[in-house]
């Protein structure tokens, strides 16, 4: 069966599409659910179907097309992350002790989504607890890369990534606290954002079987995935916002525009290199090849600055910052190990293992003085964006690696350039953008001599989203951005 032409369309041009009568809006969802239902027995990034409902939206959306009404969403096929709640669907988030969890609500941002005119197709399949860079559970299975099955499509938002790399649809909800929104991206060769914390509301991308409450996270965000910069955009504009029942009471969302419309307007750190996680070298090609792009481009283009923040330090503050907020949640003969295990710590052991360990079982005290430090931080990122637009790093040290399901993640090992590095070690590239809660974008940038996606991420200022996601789009029109896996040419 021929491709269809819609199948890898941009959200903008679907939208601009259907507006113009070209298409309608349950077409675009049969071509979607006709390619989930040819492909995704390969790639099982779809782990609940909801395609009754969506062709039931899609008819509305042409109806509501069809006498002049304009949304952002509306008629376009998007995915959801399995740990947003849609009422009536499962939310487990991969504990199989909740598979038959059902929210009676929709979580913020999918009513949100909903009043856009979004169509929503699905859900789409995480690990256990969002807690992994693999996309798989006991009760849903394995998500598999669409470039190469035997990999991983990224984690925790694995499944978004790779039901956009198949074309399944146009936009995906996603969420981020050690990489969830990039590293899939990265791994999947699409886009993805990482807003700045709390831009978001994320009542109701909630652990089952909690009751939906508003919230501000310390370290975790929700965001938008698409195939195209300005899907980004268009996404994060609907899903952003104050949460009505709390801060939306008195406050109004008033982003300030992109800091340059022109690519050679920029000035931009270029980083590719990490004292205590290097990346490899496919990873550095990726990177160093986009600076000097860049450079020829007219951007301003500088490869170190005695500004930037001391990465070795702040990734340690991030190791036990995450694990702090991470530990609360172990369970008693976890956190009992845990504390076995740091007692034997050496007071010089700076790995990032050992922060870890060390984070995990803090006190408050200890966690409010590492929060000084981090205030600390973005004030040395202030003070960096003050001479730079953005930053251009890593998001992780290889490409999508082998499926690796050791129960053990601290077993598990990656290999950067033969040699190998403990697996969890691998949060120091994306925790750079996180700690300080700074928006981040993910880019791809190509594919490797294996085929694989490859990737960077523009760190942007703090609230300065739309800086970072014009930089990408900039970047996408300049030198081109998603490239469509192999396998679905039919």
């Amino acid at each position: 069966m021929a491709r269809s032409e819609w199948s890898f369309k941009s959200a903008v041009e679907l939208s601009a599409a259907l507006n113009a009568k070209k298409v309608s809006a349950v077409e675009l969802t049969q071509d979607a659910i006709g390619r989930i239902e040819r492909h995704d027995g390969k790639i099982n990034a779809i782990c609940v179907q909801d395609f009754d409902r969506a062709l039931g939206v899609a008819r509305e959306a042409d109806v509501a097309l069809a006498r002049g009404e304009r949304k952002p969403l509306l008629g376009l096929p998007v995915m959801i992350k399995e740990s947003f709640n849609i009422a009536g669907l499962p939310t487990t988030w991969g504990f199989v002790p909740q598979k038959d969890f059902r929210p009676v609500e929709d979580a913020l941002p999918v009513a949100r989504i909903k009043e856009a005119g979004g169509v929503i197709l699905g859900k789409t399949n995480v690990p256990v607890g969002l807690s992994d860079w693999q996309s798989y559970n006991d009760i849903y299975g394995t998500t598999n890369n669409p470039y190469d099955l035997g990999r991983t499509p990224g984690g925790s938002s694995g499944g978004s990534s790779a039901a956009l790399a198949a074309g399944y649809c146009a936009l995906a909800t996603g969420s981020d606290i050690g990489g969830s929104l990039r590293v899939p991206a990265f791994h999947c060769g699409i886009f993805a954002h990482k807003p700045t914390i709390n831009l978001c509301p994320a009542r109701g991308e909630t652990p089952p079987p909690f009751p939906a409450l508003p919230r501000e996270g310390d370290l975790a965000v929700i965001g938008p995935m698409a195939r195209s910069a300005a899907d980004l955009a268009l996404l994060l504009d609907v899903m952003a916002g104050p949460d009505p029942l709390e801060a939306g009471v008195a406050y109004k969302l008033d982003l300030p525009v992109a800091r340059h419309q022109s690519l050679r307007d920029f000035r931009v750190l270029v980083i590719d290199s990490h004292p205590l996680l290097p990346a490899d070298r496919d990873v550095r090609g990726a990177i160093d090849k986009l600076a000097t792009d860049l450079a020829k481009a007219g951007v301003t283009v500088a490869r170190e600055s005695a500004l930037l923040p001391d990465f070795a330090e702040t990734s340690r503050l991030y190791m036990r910052m995450l694990l702090g907020f991470l530990g609360a949640f172990f369970l008693p003969e976890e956190l009992a190990d845990s504390r076995a295990q740091a007692s034997q710590l050496s007071p010089e052991d700076r790995s990032l293992g050992a922060e870890r360990l060390r984070g995990t079982i803090a006190s408050h005290r200890a966690w409010v003085l590492d929060a000084g430090r981090r205030a600390g931080l973005r004030a040395q990122w202030r003070a960096l964006f003050n001479s730079f637009d953005a930053v251009i790093c890593p998001i992780m040290p290889t490409p999508a690696f082998p499926h690796d399901h050791l129960p053990e993640q601290d077993l598990r090992r990656i290999s950067i350039d033969g040699t190998d590095y403990p697996y969890s070690d691998q949060l120091a590239w994306p925790g750079i953008a996180t700690l300080p809660g700074l928006p981040a974008t993910a880019v791809p940038l190509g594919l490797s001599k294996d085929g694989l996606p490859l990737g960077g991420q523009i760190v942007g200022p703090w609230l300065e989203d739309r800086t970072p996601l014009k930089l990408a789009e900039l970047i996408e029109r300049e030198f081109g951005g998603f490239v469509p896996p192999k396998m679905f040419d039919d």
